[in-house]
């Protein structure tokens, strides 16, 4: 072999090495490509499925936030039914106690109402009756009256002598017509007569007509008490010899003032009714001297 030949036979191993060099460092640098490659698309792999897993996740979260909205709502709407539930029956239960509450004021009243009405009527009927027993009372005055001043007349009282109980006026004033009538029907019960008069003035008014035997008076009277008309009667000497009798439930506070006015006899409520008739008996004795 030539130098020639072995040149040109080292020279084509060393182009064949170059090659084969090359090769190699391409094969090499396509491997590391590939793996670059392959590793970015791993890592482009990763962040999808990580993406894809976020979002599964923020999904899954969503959905669980959405039920717990869901069941909050739901579980406010039947608490809200519930309330509601109960409101309605407090509501209900309300109604029927006002409703029972005002059957039973309805009741109550309805019975006040009868019983005022009842004791209307009572009063209305004891009314009835004392104007009826006044007004008997008053003829039967007129009709004594009358026949008083004509036996008087007839028969004048002999100085010195007592009138009898048919020949004495007995004149009761008092505001109360109970009152009134009662001791009317006491005195016409022992044959005298009786004068009324409904309190002070009018006793004093029917006394400046017609003198009474004697006078039964009440203390506490309207436009005239009875100390007001014992000092009127007592300051006329036409009338201040007229025997007087107080009747009167405080007889002990009175006393001294009942004596003082010029009251004869002070009778205490409640009092006898044959002690009432003694004094009278006793004051028309006395004033006839007999």
């Amino acid at each position: 072999m030539t130098i020639n030949q072995s040149l040109l036979l080292v020279a084509a191993i060393a182009v064949a090495a170059f090659l084969l060099l090359r090769f190699f460092q391409a094969r090499r640098s396509a491997g590391q490509q590939a793996a670059r490659e392959a590793s970015e698309e791993t890592a482009r792999e990763a962040e999808r499925q990580a993406t894809e897993d976020a979002e599964a996740a923020d999904a899954g979260h969503q959905a669980a936030v959405e039920a717990a909205r869901l069941d909050a709502e739901r579980q406010a709407a039947v608490e809200a039914a519930r309330v509601e539930t109960e409101r309605q029956a407090a509501v209900e239960a309300a109604r029927v106690e006002a409703e029972r509450q005002a059957a039973v004021e309805a009741a109550r009243i309805e019975i006040e109402r009868q019983a005022v009405e009842e004791a209307l009527r009572q009063e209305e009927a004891e009314r009835l009756a004392v104007e009826e027993a006044i007004a008997r009372e008053t003829e039967r005055q007129a009709s004594e009256e009358a026949a008083r001043r004509e036996a008087a007349s007839a028969a004048p009282v002999e100085p010195g002598k007592a009138k009898t109980p048919g020949q004495t006026v007995v004149m009761i004033a008092d505001d109360s017509k109970v009152v009134r009538v009662k001791t009317g029907r006491l005195l016409t019960a022992n044959q005298y007569q009786v004068l009324m008069a409904e309190d002070g003035l009018d006793a004093a008014q029917k006394i400046a007509d017609s003198l009474p035997d004697v006078l039964v008076t009440d203390v506490d009277m309207p436009g005239m008490t009875g100390l007001q008309l014992v000092r009127q009667l007592r300051g006329n000497a036409r009338t201040a010899h007229i025997p007087i009798i107080m009747v009167t439930s405080d007889s002990d506070q009175l006393r001294s003032e009942a004596d003082a006015a010029g009251v004869d006899v002070l009778l205490g409520k409640p009092y006898p009714e044959e002690q009432l008739i003694a004094h009278i008996q006793r004051l028309v004795v006395r004033r006839n001297g007999a």
